[in-house]
């Protein structure tokens, strides 16, 4: 049996990872797994980004990680110290769903589409392409980050294995 390097990334978190090594996250319902990528160092980073924005933050020391906003700027310094180089990055995502039906007109509920807008947003201002993504309907995923090559490996009851 192969054992295989698995980096877990839980929810509101953000890791690097290389050479091969796999970063998961579980549990992506209206949350977003982010995904960078170098491919000449083989440097990969997840975030599992809960909310839009740090601007909605109530706690007195925020989790930078939890916010679309503060988590990707600290994910590029982090595969930078690690050799990778932002202008080979490029990006994967999945998640965001609306996970629930709601009869108001709030923004307030979509929290799984402004996540994804929201990581769009900052993928654009640093310039980092997003090559594909699985996001929005209505159910959730669970999703894998090979290090090695790039591929994001999306798992759901409802639609089964892919990868893009």
């Amino acid at each position: 049996m192969i054992q295989e390097n698995v980096v877990k990334v839980g929810m509101a978190d953000l890791k690097i990872a290389a050479g091969g090594a796999i970063l998961k996250t579980t549990g992506l319902g209206s949350c977003v797994g982010l995904t960078l990528f170098d491919e000449s160092t083989k440097v990969a980073g997840m975030i599992h980004v809960m909310l839009p924005s740090s601007e909605i933050a109530r706690e007195a020391s925020i989790n930078i990680a939890k916010y679309a906003d503060t988590s990707v700027p600290h994910l590029i310094e982090l595969m930078r110290t690690e050799g990778a180089e932002p202008r080979r990055f490029v990006a994967k995502m999945a998640g965001g769903a609306q996970m629930f039906a709601f009869n108001t007109g709030s923004e307030t509920m979509r929290i799984g589409p402004r996540n994804v807008e929201a990581c769009k947003l900052m993928l654009q201002r640093f310039n980092i392409p997003l090559l594909s993504e699985d996001t929005g309907l209505n159910y959730g995923r669970t999703v894998e980050f090979n290090s090695m090559n790039g591929i994001l490996t999306i798992r759901s009851v409802q639609q089964g294995v892919k990868e893009i």
